[in-house]
């Protein structure tokens, strides 16, 4: 028997999110915070809370499971940073996911002319789920000795 689905509701983040995230975030996500800033997962998720123009949590059954928001690359230019972080809870409710997750671009690009950020080239998962979104994604760089890809969705000539 399939366990059922998890009731998700998107609330606008709280510092007593990130604690609780933190200490249950996905090993991808783990190593490619680390790969990219040196940071832990409680470090990074504070640092992306405090320096994010808006950030929401993903309650599945209550509980946060996911918190996302972006942060101001160039506020002249309309240039801003996507991110998302998680806990594996993601990908036993993908379905739900993806559903709650689908038009998070659209309405960023009601605020911003370009998204952009980096993923960790071994994060197989979030690079499917930024192509399902529509995100570009270019060829690796390399970032503290380990792969990334740029992606980006919107207006490139910024």
């Amino acid at each position: 028997m399939s366990p059922l689905a998890a009731e998700i509701s998107i609330i606008p983040a709280r510092p007593e999110h990130i604690r609780e995230i933190a200490g249950r975030m996905r090993a991808a996500d783990r190593a490619e915070v680390f790969a990219a800033s040196g940071r832990s997962p409680l470090s990074a998720l504070s640092f992306s809370y405090r320096h994010s123009s808006e950030v929401w949590t993903a309650l599945f059954d209550g509980r946060p499971q996911v918190m996302w928001g972006v942060g101001d690359i160039s506020i002249l230019t309309g240039v801003g940073a996507p991110w998302l972080l998680g806990t594996d809870a993601v990908e036993r409710n993908f379905r739900g996911f993806l559903r709650i997750s689908r038009d998070w671009p659209a309405q960023l690009l009601g605020r911003y002319r370009l998204l952009r950020n980096l993923v960790d080239a071994r994060n197989t998962i979030s690079i499917r789920w930024l192509e399902w979104l529509g995100f570009r994604l270019f060829d690796p760089v390399e970032i503290n000795g380990q792969p990334f890809h740029l992606f980006e969705m919107g207006d490139a000539d910024v």
